[in-house]
C-alpha cells in the first residue's frame, strides 16, 4: 500500500492505520481503525447498524473489564482509567457515528467488537496524550480486549442489552398496559353483551370479562419475559475463544460481572457451561419466543377492539375507539382504527424477527454460533418495537375506549339465550325454540313463552343475562319435565 500523510496533515481526507493484515486508509476524523475500516468495505450490505442499546452494552462490558484488569494487575491503572473514561463518554451518547459496521458481517460479531475496541482505544489515547497516534499507548486488543474474545463478548452484550431493555422499557410498558386493561375491565363490569364463538352469536358475557381476558394475556406475557430475563442473566463472558477461558484470568469474569451488574442494576453471572453459552443461542431463542407470544396476544387484542369498534353504523359498534386522525383521503369524516393496525404491523415484524432468530439459533457450528449479530439486532428491535407499541396502544387507544349501548341491546335478540333453557326443557326443545326464533324474527323469550309451557316469571329467571355470565345457581323452575 502506498505511503500516506500523517493524520494531522491539513486537508487530508484519510489517514493510514495498521492492523495484523497491514495498512488501511481510514477517514481522517474517525475514531475507529483499520479493522473497522476493512469491515465497512467488506460488508456494504444494508445500512443497518447494531442498535445503540447493543453498543452501550459493549461499552459497559469494556468499562467493567478495564476496572477488573486493573484490579488484577493485568492492565496499568492509568491506562485502565483512560479506558473507563472513554467508555463513559460512549455511554453518555458520544461517538455514535463512529460505529458504522453493518449488521450483516462476520457471524461472530468480531467486526463490531473490534470497532468498539478501536474507538475506545483511540479516545483513551487522546485522553492520556492528546493524540491518537500511539497505538501501543492504549492498544485495542492488548488493553481494551484483555481477557476477552469476540466469541464471548458479543453473546454477552446481546444478553446484557436485551435484559436491560426488557427491564427498563418493555416490562414497564406492559405493566402500564395491564393496569389500563384491568381498569377497563372494572369500568365495563356490568356491560352485558353477546359472546361470540366462530364469529357467531354465543351466550352472554360482559365486556368487562372480555377485557379481563386481555389483561390476563399481558400478565402472562410479563411472567414469560421475567423468566426469559432470568435465562439471559447467565452470560458467556470468561469463555474467550472456544469456552475454555484461554488467556483470561480465572477471576476476570466474576469480577467484571459484579461490576457490570452494579452499574446496570440487573444481575448477571457467569454461564454454568461456557461451551453451551458460546455454541448456541438458546437463551435468545427462548426470549424471542416470549416476545412472539406477546406479539400474538397483541394481535388478538387489537383485532378484537377494531372489530368491536367497527362501524360506526354498519359494523358491530359495541365500542367507541378514540378518534386520532382522519381515515381517508377521499371519504370525508371517515375514521379508522389506525392504532390497532399499527400494533398488528409491529407484531408481524416481531414474528418475522422470531423466525430469523430461530434460523440463527440453528447456526451453532461446533464451538460457536455464527449468526450472532443478526440475532442480536432482531431481538433488540423486537423489544424496542413492542415497548413503544404497547405504550402507544395504551395511551392512544385503550385509555380512551368507551362502551356503547349496542352490546346490551342485542343481548335480548340473541338466539343463544336458548342455551339457558336447556336445563328446563332439554336440548332438543331449546334448539327447536332457537330455530323458530331465527325463522320468525322473534326473540327466544317470545317463542319460549308461546311454545315451552314456561311462565313469564320462570323465563325471567332463566333468561336473565347477568345470571348467565356469573355461573351462579339460578332459582329452579317449578315446571316438571
Amino acid at each position: 500500500m502506498p505511503a500516506h500523510k500523517s493524520d494531522h496533515a491539513e486537508g487530508d481526507a484519510f489517514r493510514t492505520e495498521h492492523d495484523s493484515m497491514g495498512a488501511v486508509l481510514v477517514p481522517h476524523g474517525a475514531y475507529y481503525g483499520a479493522t473497522t475500516q476493512r469491515a465497512v468495505e467488506n460488508f456494504p450490505i444494508s445500512g443497518l447498524r447494531m442498535p445503540q442499546s447493543f453498543i452501550h452494552a459493549m461499552a459497559a462490558i469494556k468499562q467493567a473489564a478495564a476496572e477488573s484488569n486493573a484490579e488484577l494487575g493485568l492492565v496499568d491503572a492509568t491506562v485502565a482509567g483512560a479506558i473507563v473514561s472513554a467508555t463513559e463518554e460512549i455511554l453518555d451518547g458520544k461517538f455514535a457515528e463512529h460505529f458504522p459496521v453493518d449488521v450483516f458481517q462476520t457471524g461472530s460479531g468480531t467486526s463490531t467488537n473490534m470497532n468498539v475496541n478501536e474507538v475506545i482505544a483511540s479516545r483513551a489515547r487522546e485522553i492520556l496524550a492528546g493524540t491518537r497516534d500511539n497505538r501501543n499507548l492504549v492498544h485495542p486488543n492488548d488493553h481494551v480486549n484483555r481477557g476477552q474474545s469476540s466469541n464471548d463478548v458479543i453473546p454477552t452484550a446481546t444478553h446484557v442489552a436485551s435484559a436491560v431493555e426488557i427491564t427498563d422499557t418493555l416490562l414497564p410498558a406492559l405493566l402500564a398496559l395491564e393496569r389500563s386493561l384491568r381498569r377497563k375491565a372494572r369500568q365495563f363490569a356490568k356491560v352485558v353483551k353477546t359472546g361470540r364463538t366462530h364469529l357467531q352469536d354465543a351466550t352472554p358475557i360482559t365486556l368487562g370479562q372480555e377485557f379481563s381476558g386481555y389483561a390476563a394475556q399481558i400478565a402472562n406475557a410479563i411472567k414469560h419475559l421475567k423468566y426469559a430475563r432470568s435465562r439471559l442473566s447467565y452470560v458467556a463472558l470468561g469463555g474467550t475463544a472456544v469456552g475454555t477461558g484461554i488467556n483470561a484470568h480465572p477471576d476476570f469474569a466474576r469480577l467484571t460481572l459484579l461490576k457490570l451488574s452494579k452499574r446496570l442494576g440487573v444481575k448477571f453471572r457467569e454461564a454454568t457451561n461456557h461451551f453451551q453459552a458460546q455454541a448456541t443461542l438458546d437463551e435468545i431463542v427462548v426470549t424471542s419466543g416470549a416476545l412472539k407470544t406477546l406479539a400474538v396476544s397483541l394481535i388478538k387484542i387489537a383485532n378484537d377492539l377494531r372489530h368491536l369498534g367497527s362501524g360506526p353504523r354498519a359494523g358491530l359498534g359495541e365500542l367507541v375507539l378514540p378518534e386520532v386522525q382522519p381515515g381517508s383521503s377521499i371519504m370525508p369524516g371517515k375514521v379508522n382504527p389506525v392504532i390497532a393496525e399499527s400494533v398488528c404491523m409491529v407484531a408481524a415484524r416481531v414474528i418475522g424477527n422470531d423466525q430469523t432468530i430461530a434460523i440463527a439459533g440453528q447456526s451453532g457450528l461446533f464451538e460457536l454460533n455464527v449468526m450472532q449479530p443478526v440475532a442480536a439486532h432482531a431481538l433488540l428491535e423486537s423489544i424496542a418495537l413492542l415497548a413503544k407499541s404497547a405504550d402507544n396502544f395504551r395511551l392512544r387507544l385503550i385509555d380512551g375506549l368507551e362502551a356503547t349501548d349496542r352490546g346490551p341491546r342485542l343481548v335480548e335478540e340473541g338466539l343463544m339465550l336458548a342455551t339457558a333453557l336447556t336445563p328446563a326443557v332439554g336440548y332438543d326443545k331449546a334448539a327447536e325454540i332457537a330455530h323458530e326464533a331465527a325463522t320468525t324474527g322473534e326473540t327466544i323469550r317470545q317463542v319460549a313463552l308461546r311454545t315451552s309451557g314456561l311462565s313469564e316469571k320462570e323465563l325471567e329467571v332463566l333468561l336473565d343475562p347477568m345470571s348467565m355470565v356469573t355461573n351462579k345457581p339460578r332459582r329452579k323452575s317449578n315446571r316438571r319435565k
